[in-house]
């Protein structure tokens, strides 16, 4: 009697690499760089290590597109929030930052990710090309959300220093945030971050924030 055989499914490259960026990162996440060898990715993965090579060139290549599938990941979490608000500049602005600063953006095991890549930086200049373009996508996309405000012509140099300004306000509470998440109230992160980078532009974006569901009808009153 013949055995039946299983049909034989190859997966799409897609998939592929995206099991390797997943790999990748929950060793970068356990254990620090040192933990993702060429070995232990292609284990957690399910793969060959010789896959590595196939779908990246190389085992640096797939660190730097796991970092940027980090970074990227984030920053499209802001973006996405922009589908479900009004065109208001405003709103759009402020719905912006609070997706920046809740979760899953605001992660504990997301920020060790980070750091775990972050010493490498300097030391590896494929990364640090990366991090550059990653961290210039995020403040890009903040200086056109502040950019379309009607504050009057601020010209660009004013704009790119409120943004650079804006982004490290941003940056701070989420990192805080993301370590010490006991340490804030629900939404406090949120309220906060508006209204720091309000202050910096010079308008109360919780006025645009009635859509924000981390705000009370009594923070939206009372938010500083």
């Amino acid at each position: 009697m013949q055995t039946e055989r299983r049909p034989y499914i190859r997966d799409s490259e897609e998939n592929r690499r995206e099991a390797l960026i997943a790999a990748t990162q929950a060793l970068v996440a356990e254990g620090g760089p040192q933990a993702a060898t060429v070995r232990a990715i292609a284990a957690r993965a399910g793969v060959t290590p010789g896959l590595i090579r196939h779908y990246f060139g190389s085992k640096d290549e797939l660190t730097r597109a796991a970092y940027t599938a980090l970074v990227d990941g984030m920053t499209d979490k802001g973006a996405d929030a922009l589908a479900g608000v009004s065109a208001d500049p405003g709103e759009r602005l402020a719905a912006f930052v609070a997706a920046s600063l809740r979760p899953p953006v605001v992660d504990a095991r997301a920020v060790g990710l980070w750091a775990g890549y972050l010493h490498r930086v300097q030391a590896d200049e494929g990364l640090l090309a990366q991090h550059e373009r990653s961290y210039l996508r995020y403040r890009d996309q903040l200086q056109d959300l502040i950019a379309a405000l009607d504050r009057g012509d601020k010209g660009q140099d004013r704009l790119r220093r409120e943004a650079i300004a804006c982004n490290a306000v941003i940056d701070g509470l989420w990192l805080e945030g993301s370590i010490l998440p006991h340490g804030f109230a629900g939404g406090e992160l949120v309220r906060i971050g508006l209204a720091s980078v309000g202050a910096i532009l010079g308008l109360d974006l919780t006025l645009y924030a009635t859509f924000i569901p981390e705000l009370t009808d009594q923070d939206r009153k009372t938010a500083p």
